[in-house]
């Protein structure tokens, strides 16, 4: 038996339970569940081919550490015992929750689809914005522009704050902002620290069993974010980045040779950029962290 009682699995023992775009997760015969991060890379609803080699273990190992970081701003799901030996380095140990109906997003910048909302009504997640913004410009604050949770294959929605209440109620809709709200703070601080703009974010909140809100699945990686390097930060044009904006920008520029709007599934990834966006998301990881990853 290792912490908690977890048993180590010789012999096997989890179930598999479901298989995303990007995790697989499991259930342990303890009711814990295993969430695997694999190196499956998406964009634009498709998994695309190949995938990133190391990716599931740089999104493991950054998640945990935001994890520490954030630990005194919003409980998480995290328990820490060790895991299969297949899944190491990927494998997460985790509490059930219930998860909210609601995708928690937060802003500190204009860009994506915020921006085409903006650049259409002037307006965000029901959040008017001042005139004369850009791609890339900072917000005079942070903001929180909700989203529905969308069925696998179809898009998410915006959802204004009146929605958000109206789905869950006043109380907590005011708490799912103040939380993602605080989350994106203090990883936009602790970013900017180590020259990296935290442009958004995207979290995952549940309850656990005693009825707390907590933070579940993976927060402030790569592929639930947008990083941007400080000292090339230029608003009025794409930002170069640090996450997997770099593969939706070549799958959308005529070397791909996809048009997005055929419903074909997107062309395999070349090497050099299957090579670059790992390169992308390592130094993402180092840079925040601090820490080596492996060469």
């Amino acid at each position: 038996m290792t912490r908690h009682g977890v048993r180590s699995w010789e012999n096997g023992g989890v179930k598999h339970l479901h298989s995303g775009k990007v995790r697989d997760l499991y259930e342990t015969p303890e009711g814990l569940l295993l969430m695997v991060a694999s190196d499956r890379i998406s964009a634009f609803d498709y998994v695309l081919e190949p995938g990133i080699p190391d990716k599931g273990e740089i999104l493991t190992r950054l998640s945990l550490w935001w994890f520490e970081q954030l630990k005194d701003v919003v409980p998480n799901h995290v328990v820490p015992a060790d895991v299969p030996a297949e899944f190491a380095g990927r494998g997460v140990l985790c509490r059930k929750l219930r998860m909210v109906p609601v995708e928690c997003v937060a802003r500190g910048y204009l860009t994506g689809s915020g921006l085409t909302d903006y650049r259409r009504e002037g307006v965000v997640s029901g959040v008017r914005l001042p005139e004369g913004l850009t791609d890339g410009s900072r917000l005079p604050e942070p903001i929180f522009t909700p989203s529905t949770k969308a069925p696998m294959g179809e898009h998410d929605e915006p959802m204004t704050f009146e929605q958000v209440v109206a789905e869950v109620g006043a109380d907590v809709a005011e708490r799912l902002r103040d939380i993602t709200l605080g989350v994106y703070r203090r990883g936009a601080e602790i970013a900017l620290d180590r020259g990296i703009i935290l442009a958004d974010t995207k979290i995952e909140l549940g309850w656990d069993s005693d009825g707390v809100l907590t933070l579940g699945d993976e927060v402030l990686t790569p592929d639930s974010s947008r990083f941007w390097p400080l000292d090339q930060w230029e608003p009025g044009r794409s930002q170069p980045s640090f996450d997997k904006q770099f593969v939706r920008d070549w799958l959308l520029s005529p070397a791909s040779g996809w048009d997005r709007a055929s419903g074909e599934a997107p062309p395999r990834l070349p090497d050099e950029i299957v090579e670059r966006t790992r390169d992308r998301y390592v130094e993402a990881y180092e840079r925040l962290t601090g820490e080596r990853f492996r060469a």
